[in-house]
């Protein structure tokens, strides 16, 4: 993988090169956004550019990488890539384009770190993003066979059959293929990127998890409502609120994502916190359809059951499973919940199995605390898996 003279180079010059990271992608997104604003046009959403969660995305990836390579030079990492191949995917993103990020991220490598960027420095970090790139064409190329489309061509429409508002800032979206085709296979906790034209005539994408059983002609997403505070409201989610009825329209991409219900029959523990329950629920419903014995153990905070986006249907779906139970945490409890717990989810008291399998999906602060107290328990760092709406923040290194 990594040649030996590279390593050497990229392992002097990744403490200077990582400090720099963020101001190098900062430049780097405005240089090429700036000279291509049609990337912004259906596959950079302006909210990511503007909180600044793509550019530390970038940056934490890049460096995860080349520890990785230098780690283990003679090893591909695609364990560590595969949750950006799945985003990518979804995002319908071509092999062309990696030779276009390569032009502005060298460009603002050389312009932020200036004479240090020797040509053997170059050229060993060239090596890297090459690397990098070369895995991720790879995997992508598998995910859009196993899709069956087109490298890119992800997009098809679907009618909106059915709405519903299952609580105060968040609706479920109940779609078909608008072209009477088969819906595409998915699996259980698998996620589709939505994409909607803003006022400006601007396509904006967002990614969201499917929140029902996918064994059928009927899909479901769960929508929260961005409401901005230091960041901007979300575009898309305030769109779908706002405009999308039944009958109308949407375009989806295939599924995608990697944090998909295995098949095995270990205990199951499924975490959430928020609107991260609509992966879980999916599970839940796919678990159910098909007659699971799997012992299960769901496990959710919010901020109150009114808040709860698919309560009623997630005890609904957890009374049909024969070895099922759920556990609530509520900041402010209600009597729509009276055995529910107080306050934030603690895991003091609650049995975890050793060997179960653990998904995981919320805030990241919230993510990153349970994980501890997993691991804690004894659960393996293999056994727990995390989807994070919006680019991947996780420290590198930090996620199973």
């Amino acid at each position: 993988m990594l040649s030996t003279d590279s390593a050497a180079v990229v392992r002097a010059t990744l403490p200077v090169v990582a400090e720099a990271l963020d101001e190098i992608t900062a430049r780097f997104y405005a240089t090429m956004l700036g000279e291509h604003p049609e990337l912004l046009d259906g596959m950079f959403n302006r909210g990511n550019q503007a909180s600044g969660a793509q550019r530390r995305a970038l940056a934490g990836s890049i460096a995860a990488f080349a520890q990785a390579l230098l780690a283990d030079p003679d090893t591909r990492p695609d364990a560590l890539l595969a949750r950006i191949a799945h985003k990518h995917a979804s995002l319908g993103v071509t092999d062309d384009q990696y030779t276009i990020v390569h032009k502005y991220l060298f460009r603002a490598i050389a312009e932020v770190l200036g004479e240090a960027v020797t040509p053997e420095v170059a050229a060993a970090w060239d090596e890297v993003y090459w690397l990098m790139a070369g895995a991720l064409i790879s995997l992508e190329a598998r995910l859009y066979d196993r899709a069956r489309v087109e490298p890119g061509q992800v997009w098809r429409r679907w009618t909106v059959v059915g709405r519903r508002e299952e609580t105060r800032d968040a609706a479920s979206f109940l779609l078909r293929p608008a072209d009477g085709a088969p819906a595409p296979e998915a699996r259980a906790g698998q996620y589709v990127s939505v994409r909607v034209q803003a006022a400006d005539g601007v396509h904006q994408l967002r990614q969201y998890s499917l929140s029902s059983d996918p064994d059928n002609e009927l899909r479901r997403i769960t929508v929260k409502r961005v409401r901005g505070t230091d960041v901007p409201d979300g575009e898309v989610s305030n769109l779908l609120h706002e405009q999308v009825r039944a009958g109308d329209e949407l375009t989806l991409s295939a599924p995608f994502g990697d944090v998909a219900l295995d098949e095995a029959d270990t205990p199951l523990v499924l975490v959430s916190a928020g609107i991260g329950c609509t992966p879980m629920t999916g599970m839940l419903g796919h678990l159910a359809s098909t007659g699971s014995k799997r012992p299960v153990l769901v496990l959710h905070a919010d901020r109150s059951p009114a808040d709860h986006a698919l309560r009623a249907e997630t005890r609904e779906l957890v009374g049909d499973l024969p070895d099922a139970r759920a556990v609530f945490w509520y900041e402010r409890p209600g009597a729509e919940e009276p055995d529910a717990r107080a306050g934030l989810m603690d895991l003091a008291g609650v049995a975890v199995p050793k060997d179960s399998t653990v998904y995981l999906c919320g805030p990241l602060p919230f993510m990153r605390t349970v994980r501890g107290d997993l691991l804690r328990a004894g659960v393996p760092a293999r056994d727990i898996h995390y989807e994070v709406f919006g680019p991947d923040l996780w420290i590198p290194g930090d996620a199973a």
